[in-house]
């Protein structure tokens, strides 16, 4: 049986939402990226992980957040690197540029990894 996954602990965000949001925030801003707009899945897809999903373990999970990665990864591989500097837009409002966003994603990624292990070793210590 694969391990469930913490969906609510003391008011903090879960480990499972630093994942589902670490993929769907990856994705978005690779949208963004590429210079289009979001889809509303996307958009759905947003607005749902901050909410429980019972019924996803630590190995759908996993899958999902390694999928998210390897797509993330071909993009850019086939971004042409003449395009990184052209404008693009984030959302209804905001601008930067490919590279800009790029960027950003990797970090943003970086950041939920890193609160996704704290938080996995804060609950383990607390058991």
């Amino acid at each position: 049986m694969a391990a469930a996954i913490v969906w609510r602990k003391a008011g903090a965000a879960s480990p499972g939402f630093h994942l589902l949001h670490l993929a769907g925030a990856l994705d978005r801003l690779f949208t963004y990226a590429r210079g289009d707009a979001l889809t509303d899945s996307q958009k759905a897809e947003a607005r749902a992980e901050g909410q429980e999903h019972p019924g996803l373990d630590a190995a759908a999970l996993n899958q999902h957040v390694s999928v998210a990665i390897d797509r993330a990864l071909d993009q850019l591989r086939a971004t042409d690197p003449a395009t990184l500097f052209e404008e693009r837009r984030v959302g209804r409002t905001a601008s930067s540029n490919a590279i800009g966003i790029l960027v950003h994603a990797a970090e943003h990624t970086a950041r939920h990894a890193g609160q996704f292990v704290s938080t996995v070793k804060i609950l383990g210590a607390a058991s």
